[in-house]
């Protein structure tokens, strides 16, 4: 019994490795939340059915980070928080990656004093930023759809080395929502 035999007419999908894994890794990517100010109210509502990112294959949001690959943190880091912060994501599994979501966790915001941390960058490397005091569920969104594309651009074999990415709030797709019918 040939290949031909088996699959009948539904053809065959040839890819390379890379490819193949790194669209597993964009599909199910599965955050740890780590809400700490005003921004985890926007990431949430993100989740809700307004913006639902269950279609983007995050379907379950991880209290764990042994079993997340996605920390996102929103909000202002203090310095009591950022051993924690550090601790969260070196239990986390490899591959991982990193958004700054807000302000506060990309650069202090309007928090400009000793007991917060001016960007979590300081304390572990950040792949997304996204912008606003709090960013929209939108601009998370953004933030995320860039992610998957730079996942895609990845090899398998990572030399390590990775550039952020910066998410302004004037680049945002538009999107529209149906119009309710009453």
């Amino acid at each position: 019994m040939g290949i031909e035999q088996k699959a009948g007419d539904l053809g065959v999908i040839t890819t390379s490795l890379e490819t193949a894994v790194n669209w597993g890794r964009t599909n199910a990517m599965w955050p740890l939340l780590f809400g700490l100010a005003c921004c985890a109210i926007e990431m949430m509502s993100a989740q809700a059915s307004n913006y639902d990112l269950s279609r983007f294959g995050m379907e379950l949001n991880r209290p764990s980070p042994r079993q997340a690959d996605l920390m996102i943190v929103a909000g202002r880091v203090s310095r009591k928080m950022a051993p924690v912060v550090r601790r969260l994501y070196d239990q986390m599994s490899d591959p991982k990656w990193v958004i700054a979501m807000g302000d506060c966790a990309s650069c202090g915001g309007v928090y400009n004093n000793y007991a917060i941390v001016q960007g979590v960058d300081e304390v572990i490397p950040v792949d997304v930023y996204v912008a606003g005091c709090p960013p929209r569920p939108e601009a998370l969104i953004d933030g995320i759809m860039m992610l998957h594309e730079k996942v895609r651009q990845e090899k398998v074999i990572d030399s390590g080395k990775r550039e952020p990415i910066h998410v302004k709030s004037n680049e945002l797709i538009q999107v529209t929502l149906p119009s309710k019918k009453v």
